[in-house]
């Protein structure tokens, strides 16, 4: 069997290496070209070598100014067939085209066990140089070759998978950057072809990616195969078991196109693999990362949990797994220290935060709303719907003050009541990480119910909610958080029940005297927005 062929048996077995390298072994590889002819050219030893440049040509003669035949990736593999003067002559199986590339140009291996050790040193210096991952990645498939099994299967393996891993979801990210409109100049094609070169003999080594509908945009994601790995290797490290199970639960990459049980045995399963992290062993700013993530996990189990309730047939039970899930979420992210978390980790604090705040409602019991004054009973409408009835002692749910009917999922613990009696907030969330306001108000003689969402745009990521009433049932605190159409922001504001403008707003509430005087004390104690 030719070496191509051992290369991709052996990446076959660790699920690494598909595709063409497989189909096209060496002892079937056709002959060399016509222009390298065996009296003009010394033969080299067998061999294979990995291009390590930019825009490296492949030549029909050992000269610069000879046909190009094709244009070479950093990474790609080739089986070297000979050489003259300080060219060296190639068979690129892809193309099933032989030529000349220089040899400063190319990285030359036996893949060879006492290789492995220059190979390893390698990819330690590659893997963290951005634009180089294509590279990084053969040289990790090289080193996956060349070593012996004992160190595959050791910890110098569960580097390099990591280091494969580190490198593939660094350029699916490259390419979730580039913009998706075609280039209108030469000049601005030159980065996405390298990408999407690159791309292609990461595939070619059968690292797998994915692409995933963002709105307008795409994003591209690693399939996770080399983490996946890690996490089953006893001789990771805690650090490298970490960074595995961040890669492995980034819902940002979750299939849009799952069902919604789908969708909660896949949340549920993310929070399954992060728990099953050891934190003792990690650093401070690792353990954040965890936290935050896990945070963001068990939002979503509660999230689910919840709306699998309101159809459940002991729905008890679905209430009180959504309560222990949101109180998960809020424990988690509790346990960030603010002192030690990364300054490029302030985005997923803002958004774990977020999604936690979104669900906190789930961690209190539903309690049953009784009296005479104005409250808000549920009843189940159409099928998948909930109505929420606002209900006194002259009217009952025959003939409530207001009806309004949703698919959201409705907090109904998070009902307040104005001293004046003629306005009432209730928490209603249509999405996992996306809650709304919804106010009922008494204008003249009828109720009416009004929806404030998180942020005009979206909906993304976010919550608008309740945080006090200002004496005299004119005016209402709210405070919002939210991550929609690409933009961040966070306001405290006092907003007219007349007309529902935004009378006053701040970044910090301590800036607004009603928020200092009149904030809701049930708001200040669960709430996370003023963190």
């Amino acid at each position: 069997m030719g070496r191509v062929d051992c290369l991709a048996s052996r990446l076959a077995v660790m699920g690494l290496l598909v595709g063409s390298l497989v189909q096209a072994g060496w002892a079937a590889t056709p002959a060399a070209p016509a222009v390298a002819s065996p009296s003009a050219t010394r033969q080299a030893d067998a061999g294979v070598a990995l291009v390590v440049a930019e825009g490296v040509v492949l030549r029909s003669a050992p000269r610069a100014s000879a046909q190009a035949l094709a244009t070479l990736a950093p990474g790609e593999l080739l089986e070297v067939r000979g050489e003259r003067l300080d060219w060296l002559q190639v068979w690129d199986h892809r193309r099933e085209r032989g030529g000349f590339v220089r040899a400063g140009q190319l990285r030359r291996t036996a893949l060879a066990v006492d290789e492995a050790p220059e190979l390893l040193a390698l990819l330690r210096f590659v893997q963290g140089t951005p634009g180089s991952e294509a590279l990084g990645i053969g040289l990790a498939a090289a080193w996956l070759k060349a070593a012996p099994a004992a160190q595959v299967q050791g910890a110098q393996g569960a580097e390099v998978l990591d280091a494969l891993g580190g490198m593939a979801q660094r350029l699916a990210r490259r390419a979730s950057a580039e913009p998706g409109a075609a280039p209108s100049t030469q000049a601005a094609s030159k980065p996405q072809a390298a990408l999407s070169a690159q791309l292609d003999v990461a595939a070619r080594y059968g690292v797998g990616f994915r692409s995933v509908e963002e709105g307008e945009r795409i994003r591209v994601c690693y399939d996770g195969d080399a983490f996946a790995r890690v996490m089953a290797m006893p001789q990771a490290s805690a650090s490298q078991r970490a960074r595995a199970a961040l890669a492995l639960t980034d819902a940002a990459c979750a299939d849009p196109a799952l069902r919604p049980h789908e969708q909660a045995q896949a949340a549920l399963a993310r929070a399954e693999v992060l728990e099953g992290i050891q934190t003792a062993g990690l650093r401070a700013w690792e353990k954040n990362r965890i936290h935050l993530r896990r945070a963001g996990a068990w939002s979503a189990v509660a999230w689910h949990r919840g709306r699998a309730g309101q159809l459940a047939q002991d729905a008890d039970a679905a209430q009180r797994g959504a309560q222990d899930a949101a109180l998960r979420a809020l424990a988690e992210l509790a346990s960030v220290q603010r002192e030690e978390l990364l300054e490029e980790d302030a985005t997923a604090h803002n958004d774990a935060t977020m999604q936690v705040n979104a669900i906190r409602w789930a961690a209190l019991p539903a309690v049953a709303a009784t009296g005479e004054r104005p409250h808000v009973l549920t009843q189940a409408g159409e099928p998948g719907q909930t109505c929420v009835l606002l209900v006194d002692a002259k009217n009952d749910a025959s003939r409530p003050l207001a009806r309004r009917c949703t698919y959201a999922q409705v907090w109904p613990q998070s009902a307040s009541l104005n001293r004046e009696g003629n306005a009432l907030a209730l928490a209603v969330q249509p999405l996992q990480a996306w809650r709304e306001l919804w106010l009922f108000r008494r204008q003249g003689g009828a109720w009416t119910v009004e929806v404030l969402p998180p942020a005009a745009g979206g909906p993304g990521l976010g919550y608008a909610e309740f945080a006090g009433w200002v004496p005299g049932g004119k005016e209402v605190l709210v405070a919002r958080e939210a991550r929609a159409d690409g933009r961040y922001r966070r306001s405290y504001e006092v907003v007219s029940l007349d007309s529902l403008v935004t009378l006053r707003q701040a970044p910090d509430p301590q800036a607004l005297g009603p928020f200092q005087r009149w904030q809701d004390v049930g708001w200040k104690r669960m709430s996370v927005s003023g963190r």
